[in-house]
């Protein structure tokens, strides 16, 4: 299959496979897809061994990296960065987080979890130098931006390192200021996808901005995780697609096993977009996590990175806890994934997923050939 895409960065397939897991990632690539590791929530060191250890997998095929550098940020002292900003979260907000492990029965998290404290410069539009300064020494062939045009420097050092520059956007304005900020790919990410996401579907969205993008290759995004989907995604003239949540149901995801059971069990309409994890509104699994947060008197949520600041412990422990099989937070548990959940069947290793949806998107391109 050869399209825009495939020419540009030296694929087999134009499938994007994006994921927290460097095991998805490597998969993704070796099976002639391009993978795209999620960065933000990794130290610079830890970074530096997860793109070592992808390189060692998949040799000199091509792969890139993603990464929040939100054009909104709540300010705080550099110099004492996470006192400064924790300092700013109102005392009922850690009243309403305590009180609701408690209502939950969540025991504390076991030791040697991760603290937000330890990611938290990996977000801030400053602190994410060091987590560039470790991907560029790397051999990565594309770096996306989310949550807002990229800085200029990022374009200029990127396109002098022969580093591909992608972003996602939700609707035309915002491509509009990816084009102007000189990226280099467009990703027109629909409302069904997982994680942050606009209002707009993608079956309205990805013509528009391939209108936009004029000769830049446009990627569809959301509610993607089929040859059908992927084939309407190129009739609509994207030339590829970006997939994320299909990729939770792969045997390499590192989600847990009580997060993977529910996304079996859930259907379509078990999903909602909300701002009570991240700080900015973003598509998950709908819980009572949730309804506690819309339930009347509950806080407002924070923007980022205040909201994660003020919840990831409370996450570290209802994961751990559903994990164990704890009722309480089996209930509470939840995770970003898209509208496309409510299709996963079973766990697959992530090559075969990739593998049926090129196999299938072809079958499906041939028998629309035969209507004409």
């Amino acid at each position: 299959m050869r399209t825009a895409l495939t020419d540009l960065l030296g694929v087999e397939y134009p499938i994007v496979g994006f994921n927290r897991s460097p095991g998805v990632v490597a998969e993704v690539t070796r099976a002639g897809g391009f993978g795209v590791l999620a960065a933000s929530a990794f130290t610079p060191q830890e970074l530096d061994a997860q793109l070592t250890w992808i390189e060692e997998q998949v040799g000199d095929r091509p792969y890139g990296v993603d990464m929040l550098v939100p054009s909104k940020f709540a300010a705080g002292d550099p110099q004492n960065l996470i006192a400064s900003l924790r300092a700013q979260i109102p005392a009922e907000h850690f009243a309403f987080v305590r009180s609701l492990l408690e209502r939950y029965d969540i025991p504390a998290a076991p030791a040697g979890l991760r603290d937000f404290d330890e990611i938290a410069a990996g977000i801030n539009p400053d602190g994410a130098a060091a987590l560039l300064d470790v991907a560029f020494k790397h051999n990565i062939r594309l770096f996306a931006n989310a949550l807002g045009a990229p800085p200029a420097e990022l374009v200029e050092r990127s396109k002098a390192a022969g580093v591909v520059v992608a972003a996602l956007v939700g609707q035309a304005k915002h491509a509009q200021r990816q084009v102007e900020a000189g990226v280099d790919v467009l990703i027109a990410q629909g409302t069904e996808a997982g994680g942050h996401t606009g209002t707009i579907a993608t079956m309205v969205l990805t013509p528009e901005i391939v209108e936009i993008a004029g000769d830049r290759p446009v990627l569809a995004a959301g509610g993607i995780g089929s040859g059908r989907q992927m084939a309407a995604a190129l009739a609509l003239g994207a030339a590829g697609v970006w997939t994320g949540s299909v990729w939770l149901s792969s045997e390499e995801d590192v989600a847990n096993q009580a997060i993977k059971n529910k996304f079996l069990a859930a259907t379509s309409n078990d999903t909602l977009r909300s701002p009570t994890r991240t700080g900015k509104p973003a598509r998950q699994l709908r819980t009572a996590w949730h309804d506690a947060w819309a339930a009347a008197g509950a806080p407002q949520p924070l923007p980022m990175p205040l909201q994660p600041l003020l919840v990831n412990d409370a996450w570290n422990r209802i994961d751990a806890a559903a994990q164990a099989g704890h009722e309480g937070a089996l209930e509470l548990e939840s995770f970003f994934v898209g509208q496309i959940v409510g299709s996963f069947r079973d766990v697959r290793p992530a090559a075969d997923i990739l593998r049926t949806i090129a196999a299938d998107c072809e079958r499906r391109i041939r028998d629309l050939s035969a209507l004409l």
